[in-house]
């Protein structure tokens, strides 16, 4: 099955340096999560892997071999940027792009029906993609991105426009493609959804890549100085050590609230507050931050606020 490898590529626009002198590998049976917010390069880098445009410097390599018009046929990406014909119909859409990545009509048609069944969506065949909301047509989009049985898969925000059950269900597909050996290229910012799918990550800011490997080792990296507490009553405690600058708070509810340690603090501490002023303590560990906690730290907490209101306005 296919191997990417990114080395050293550089890709300019007029003076804005969009990406800059990157490399990283993406391996059989594994999904590389590439992060960062909007104007990070991810979509400036899965354009020169896709061979849509070339680097300016470096070399992006497919099973060995620079990319070029040959890979593009071993190769599905969804984009983020979604590109149906509103006035085809949906069968006739997908046999027509199966067809572009040389399937005969017949194995296009075959192989559509089977994804359309497998969606549920067997009696879309005939509609227009206009007549479809926007996340039926994110379903069939997916649908083409399969369709010729690619060995690399690059998905950008896959998830956005999906309902929960859907969204779970292409989360899934994802995963049983991963057990097949494909390589797997899933883009995000949504650093919650790389942390559920992907092994290895590749975090880009300004154009650079900034932290990688696998999530395991990642997280081990910068230690266990998260604690999530579960409990009832006052968590004015909370407000406390947020104000004495001991704990930034990264998630919080009425009965749990997740806090990152700051230099210095003992992890103690927080625990005896949090007994002596909570009525029932039913949680408290000590774990590897988020990833976004881990952004935060290697980019900024700026960066990472801006990562996140970007999240807030993409739905899942």
């Amino acid at each position: 099955m296919a191997h990417l490898s990114v080395e050293n590529v550089t890709k300019r626009y007029g003076d804005t340096v969009a990406v800059d002198d990157i490399s990283f590998e993406a391996q059989p049976g594994r999904i590389l999560g590439l992060l960062g917010p909007n104007g990070a390069g991810k979509t400036s880098t899965i354009r020169m892997i896709t061979y849509i445009m070339v680097p300016d410097a470096g070399t992006v390599r497919y099973e060995g071999d620079p990319v070029g018009p040959w890979s593009q046929q071993r190769m599905g990406y969804l984009p983020e940027e979604r590109g149906l014909y509103k006035r085809l119909r949906v069968k006739e859409q997908l046999v027509y792009l199966g067809r572009l990545k040389g399937l005969s009509k017949a194995e296009a048609a075959e192989r559509a029906d089977h994804w359309l069944d497998r969606f549920d969506a067997t009696g879309w065949a005939d509609l227009k993609t206009e007549e479809l909301s926007k996340g039926m047509q994110q379903k069939i989009q997916f649908i083409a991105t399969l369709l010729h049985d690619p060995s690399l898969l690059i998905f950008d925000e896959p998830f956005s426009g999906l309902d929960p059950i859907n969204a779970d269900l292409l989360r899934d597909i994802i995963l049983e493609l991963r057990r097949d050996d494909r390589t797997i290229l899933f883009a995000s910012h949504r650093m919650e959804q790389v942390e559920q799918l992907c092994d290895d990550i590749c975090l880009m800011a300004q154009g650079d890549v900034v932290l990688q490997g696998s999530l395991r080792d990642v997280k081990e990296r910068f230690g266990k100085n998260t604690l999530v507490l579960e409990f009832d009553g006052d968590d004015s405690f909370i407000d406390e050590l947020e104000a004495s600058e001991q704990v930034r708070v990264n998630t919080r509810s009425t009965h749990r609230v997740e806090l990152s340690l700051a230099d210095g603090t003992d992890a103690r501490l927080v625990l005896d507050l949090a007994l002596d002023r909570t009525e029932e303590l039913y949680r408290y560990e000590r774990v590897a931050p988020p990833l976004n906690e881990i952004f935060v730290e290697v980019v900024g907490e700026a960066e990472a606020r801006r990562m996140q209101e970007e999240a807030v306005e993409v739905p899942a």
